[in-house]
């Protein structure tokens, strides 16, 4: 047989499969219309196992692991599909609160705002705020949580707070805080983060003894540190860090913290850009108290816990690639008082409106065993 005759007949199966494939999923509609009369959940696991073993045992078994990939990707449109459909009239559905959030397209994102930020001036955060904001009046608290209130009690109309680091990992104290509270992110801002090594005029490299930073600034130079040999201590925010060196009478201390501190404190760099990787980027977020989604939203965040069974992340994977939604950021955190269970935190690029997005929002029901819906937003470089 030709090569063109091949494609032929492989174009014809293609046709009937894809025949076949809508009829499969419009029945969808029906399925979801039964369980809903009986009050049935969407998943039924003994139901798709009974499947999958069917599919596996008349398949060639050269082709089993493909049939059941192929069938388990199928299962998992049809139910993506019942979730859309059984939430499509519920205004209380994620979807639904989503689209309420939406403000006008020709609302853009507030150039003025009072903005919380722990730490004082000069703090990465600070950095952060006035690039997100063009002239933002920022308050400073010495905590995350104290960020937190300040939202939530109306004194600041928005909060601008670290989520992650490309070295150190997520900052868990925010995710905590952002699911306590529900507060939304709204923007986030993807800041080069370049530490130097600050003390007082005068004091010498090899003069230092002791270096106050926060965690994470530690951890994004611990190999620097310890090629110095000093004793590191945690300091509440790398600007404070370097208020403290200032006003210190030591001269054999020193801050981790930004450029901008020397002229704020009167201190001098005695070396810079001391971070472990030149590539050390940390995602700054503004939280609101109140959900809101700005015109341009392509990223999503969410926290899914889930079960501590063989597949469930896979599961969720699934629903992912089913609905054609591009993950970006994937990592696991144990929950804390339960052995060997995590929790997920997603990044997913995929912009507001789409009807992946919605269905997607709707259909976590059935893969996880709770989920957080942080806020879709713009991040801006």
């Amino acid at each position: 047989m030709s090569l063109d005759a091949i494609r032929e007949e492989i174009d014809s199966i293609d046709s009937q499969m894809l025949e076949l494939f809508c009829r499969r999923l419009d029945l969808a509609a029906d399925v979801a219309a039964e369980k809903a009369k009986d009050h049935k959940p969407v998943f039924d696991p003994a139901r798709e196992r009974t499947k999958l073993l069917d599919i596996a045992q008349k398949a060639p078994e050269r082709l089993q692991p493909q049939a059941v990939s192929l069938f388990s990707l199928l299962m998992s449109m049809n139910k993506a599909e019942q979730q859309r459909l059984l939430h499509r009239d519920d205004d209380s559905s994620l979807s639904a609160s989503a689209r309420a959030s939406l403000k006008p397209i020709d609302e853009p994102f507030p150039a003025t705002a009072m903005v919380a930020c722990q730490g004082v001036e000069g703090a990465y955060s600070q950095i952060a705020a006035t690039r997100l904001f063009h002239v933002p009046g920022i308050v400073y608290f010495n905590t995350f949580e104290g960020v937190f209130r300040a939202v939530r009690d109306g004194l600041c109309d928005f909060g601008v707070v670290p989520i992650e680091n490309s070295t150190a990992g997520s900052v868990n104290a925010v995710y905590d805080l952002l699911a306590e509270y529900r507060f939304s992110i709204v923007r986030s801002l993807r800041l080069k983060v370049d530490h130097n090594l600050l003390a007082k005029p005068g004091v010498k490299l090899s003069d230092v003894k002791e270096v106050f930073s926060h965690e994470q600034a530690v951890a994004q130079c611990a190999d620097y540190l310890d090629g110095l040999g000093v004793k590191v201590t945690v300091y509440e925010n790398t600007a404070e860090a370097a208020e403290f060196v200032a006003k210190s009478d030591r001269r054999d201390v020193a801050a981790l913290c930004s450029r901008s501190c020397a002229d704020l404190y009167d201190l001098s760099i005695i070396d810079e850009d001391v971070q472990d990787s030149d590539n050390n980027y940390t995602r700054f977020v503004v939280i609101s108290a109140e959900p809101m989604i700005y015109p341009g939203a392509t990223r999503t965040s969410l926290m899914l816990t889930l079960t501590h069974e063989p597949g469930s992340l896979y599961r969720v994977l699934e629903r992912f690639y089913a609905l054609d939604i591009n993950l970006v950021k994937l990592e696991s955190r144990p929950i804390a008082g339960r052995d060997f269970e995590f929790m997920f935190y997603f990044d997913l690029d995929c912009p507001v409106g789409t009807q992946a997005l919605a269905t997607l929002l709707d259909a976590l029901d059935d893969v996880c065993e709770h989920y957080t819906y942080f806020g879709s937003y713009t991040e801006v470089m």
